[in-house]
């Protein structure tokens, strides 16, 4: 941020402003980031029955809106210098600080990315994403100081400015709507289709059907609630058995760690022609077909058959 603010007060160029006013968002909210990545971390008490994780929404909000507010500064502001225009200078020196700058954030832009993900840490990576944006804003800003220093055409500072300034804002309404969706408990898709493909793998023949399959995220934890078909003359031992080797199978093999609510529904006669228990003593008739656990067979609260 510093080295940034540096370049603009050697070159007056507006177009070097909209990336050290940019910074000061970034250290603003990876601070905002750095706490509430703190606050995600403790354990669940009394008051957090699904632990802190929720925070970290609440931190990419906040970041994204940062954004969205400096790239609207940074608009309004270089729209008055295309009426108002001001002498820049040195713009080959304010050219090698950003792009050295720019090599720095991508390179940690990227860690931070790869990171977020092993951690599966939404704030990680949405800071990441966001010092990649720099970097991208950064490379921009270095081929339009050059292509100002060569062709002598002031009013460029100003017109690029603004088109760093739009992608700046669509930058900062992206996370702002991933947070939004985050908070609603929207679905994650890739997720979920993740987990079905996982359960679909390891099918045993005693797991007739899966329903009412639904998934929220809480900082680096799933919750997962679903009701698990299982022939109505097992007994509550394994019953139990059976729930709990789901509840190992997704926390080992998912990737993610993940609490299970699983309800557990009887099967009844209309179950058999889709189910593949073997030697089934109560069966009404033979399996005829095969239904694939996809996204829209477990999500509703309904069997199969329903």
């Amino acid at each position: 941020m510093f080295a940034k603010f540096i370049a603009y007060f050697l070159t007056a160029s507006n177009f070097v402003l909209t990336d050290a006013a940019e910074s000061i968002v970034n250290v603003v909210a990876s601070s905002f980031a750095f706490f509430s990545i703190y606050l995600s971390s403790l354990p669940r008490d009394e008051n957090h029955p699904y632990g802190h994780g929720k925070v970290e929404f609440f931190s990419v909000f906040i970041e994204g809106a940062l954004i969205g507010i400096a790239g609207i500064m940074i608009i309004i502001k270089s729209t008055y210098s295309i009426f108002h225009p001001t002498a820049i200078h040195d713009l080959l020196l304010g050219a090698t600080i950003i792009g050295i700058t720019g090599l720095i954030n991508g390179a940690l832009g990227y860690y931070m990315i790869r990171k977020g993900k092993e951690l599966r840490s939404i704030t990680v990576e949405a800071d990441g994403h966001h010092l990649l944006t720099d970097t991208v804003t950064s490379i921009g800003l270095v081929v339009g100081l050059l292509l100002i220093h060569f062709t002598k055409i002031l009013w460029l500072d100003s017109a690029l400015s603004i088109a760093v300034g739009l992608y700046i804002v669509f930058t900062g309404y992206k996370l702002v709507r991933r947070s939004v969706g985050g908070l609603m408990d929207e679905t994650d898709f890739q997720l979920v289709n993740n987990l079905l493909k996982v359960l679909s793998d390891k099918r045993k023949d005693e797991w007739i059907d899966i329903h009412n399959l639904r998934a929220q995220k809480y900082g680096n934890e799933l919750h997962i609630d679903c009701h698990l078909t299982l022939p109505n003359y097992f007994d509550l031992i394994r019953v139990h058995e059976e729930v709990s080797l789901v509840d190992k199978m997704i926390n080992s093999e998912a990737g993610i760690k993940t609490e299970l609510f699983i309800h557990t529904d009887p099967c009844l006669p209309d179950c058999c022609h889709y189910c593949s228990m073997p030697n089934c003593p109560i069966r009404s008739e033979p399996k005829r077909i095969e239904i694939e656990w996809t996204l829209d067979k477990v999500m509703p609260n309904k069997k199969h058959f329903e």
